[in-house]
């Protein structure tokens, strides 16, 4: 429960900040081409709002858990009503004479005002619906840079993983074996084992890795991507060593009088020279007392102990980052904006790449909704990650919001480049029905991607 709930305020505290910058970027923008928003919400408010502010003569008024607007909130109708709604997820800005979600037929049926969205230029409309998506995309650049600043990057490169990777069954069956050290792909060598690695693979004819002191050439053949998602196991990791980091009170670990940094290489006399083997091996005689064999101080011992019911000791391993040599990058502020701008443009173009195995069958299969978003979230509290995984958000809702769908940012700017070119603007009526399928496609699509988590949880 407590993980739930640390992923869940982590995924409220990340949406919020990206959805208060994407509609401010409409808002800015509006009022910069003097169009009237008539309100700007923080979290949606069905039935009620928690609060509403609204500047009135000059003195900002507050009304507190309230149905609707107070009527004095009616006068200044120049002015925005701010507030924050009960849902916790998403927000809005309602534009004053424009075609969205809110389906004001009612405004959209009397004359145009000047204050209106739709009595502007079409190029004035269109930087309005464009400036969400670009301040989502320059957070995100920003956050980079300041991560980069803040934390810098330290990662293992691949050449000092001395154990090389773990493959899973899909990448044997690809040629690759357990302790290969992947080295290049089409002779560009690996600096380190990412996403960007894989795409790379995908990208390429074949892979050379070290095997038993040799250099071996895998070809990977077209496809290699769609695979690793349909088979739903990953690819590779890093290989590495158990040795124990942290023990858990009352556990089996701690009866056993297992301490911090002893090195764990053995079950019954077997060998397990991985953390994967050891945890398999200590799966596989859950039910039994074990003989564990272990180094402290470099000095061979052992201890009989039993798994608990789920074949565990009870400890926390230390990662390969922990037990191999890091390589790691500061920034000066100088340094940092550069970077983050390349960093953040990588982490763009590669998810446009990846889009494409969405349309797949098996893409379609692995589509999430908010708990596959909140599972991007550590398990603990890492302002850093917190930080990392809030720009790729940015990156994914700026992304997603200009794609040419009616009810997105991207489908108001398709119809406003079509009126741009042809110098004919599209009917409202036929803005109002596209905005309703727009709106249909886009709910199926939220029940669907959500519904896949639910099966997810409930059989898998």
């Amino acid at each position: 429960m407590d993980i739930f709930l640390t992923r869940a305020l982590q995924l409220i505290v990340s949406l919020s900040i990206l959805v208060l910058i994407h509609e401010m970027g409409h808002y800015l923008f509006s009022r910069l081409f003097k169009v009237r928003v008539e309100r700007f919400y923080l979290f949606f408010n069905p039935l009620f709002s928690l609060v509403r502010i609204k500047k009135i003569g000059g003195k900002l008024r507050f009304a507190w858990f309230s149905r609707k607007s107070p009527e004095v909130f009616q006068e200044n109708p120049e002015t925005t009503e701010f507030g924050v709604g009960w849902v916790p997820l998403g927000g809005y800005c309602a534009i004053s004479g424009m075609i969205d979600e809110s389906m004001n037929v009612e405004q959209m049926a009397q004359p145009e005002k000047p204050w209106e969205f739709r009595s502007k230029p079409a190029w004035q409309r269109l930087l309005i619906m464009a400036g969400g998506v670009v301040f989502n995309f320059i957070l995100a650049l920003i956050i980079y840079s300041a991560v980069l600043y803040t934390w810098g990057e330290e990662y293992v490169p691949i050449q000092e993983a001395p154990m090389g990777m773990e493959f899973a069954p899909v990448g044997h069956e690809m040629g690759f074996m357990d302790g290969d050290r992947l080295l290049s792909a089409d002779g560009v060598a690996f600096e380190r084992f990412d996403e960007h690695t894989l795409r790379a693979i995908d990208e390429s004819k074949s892979v050379t890795v070290w095997r038993d002191g040799a250099e071996v050439v895998i070809p990977i053949k077209e496809g290699f991507l769609e695979r690793i998602i349909e088979a739903k196991q990953g690819f590779a990791a890093y290989r590495f060593p158990t040795v124990v980091r942290e023990v858990t009170n009352g556990s089996p670990a701690k009866h056993a009088g297992l301490l911090p940094n002893d090195s764990l290489t053995a079950i019954n006399g077997l060998s397990t020279l991985t953390f994967s083997s050891f945890a398999e091996a200590l799966f596989n005689n859950k039910d039994s007392v074990v003989t564990l064999t272990y180094y402290r101080n470099g000095v061979e011992q052992f201890v009989s102990l039993q798994p608990d019911a789920n074949g565990k000791l009870g400890f926390f391993p230390k990662m390969y980052s922990e037990l191999f040599p890091t390589r790691k990058l500061s920034y000066s502020v100088l340094a940092s904006v550069p970077a983050g701008i390349n960093k953040g443009i990588k982490k763009l173009t590669g998810y446009a790449s990846d889009m494409k195995f969405a349309f797949t069958k098996e893409g379609a299969k692995s589509l999430g909704g908010f708990g596959a978003i909140g599972s991007l979230f550590p398990a603990s509290w890492s302002w850093s990650i917190f930080w990392e995984t809030t720009a790729f958000l940015s990156i994914i809702l700026a992304f997603m919001n200009i794609l040419p769908i009616p009810a997105l940012d991207g489908g108001h700017i398709m119809f406003l480049l079509y009126e741009v070119v042809t110098r004919r603007k599209p009917g409202d009526k036929f803005m109002e029905y596209a905005q309703m399928v727009g709106m249909f496609l886009l709910l199926a699509l939220l029940v669907y991607a959500n519904g896949n988590d639910l099966y997810r949880w409930l059989f898998k």
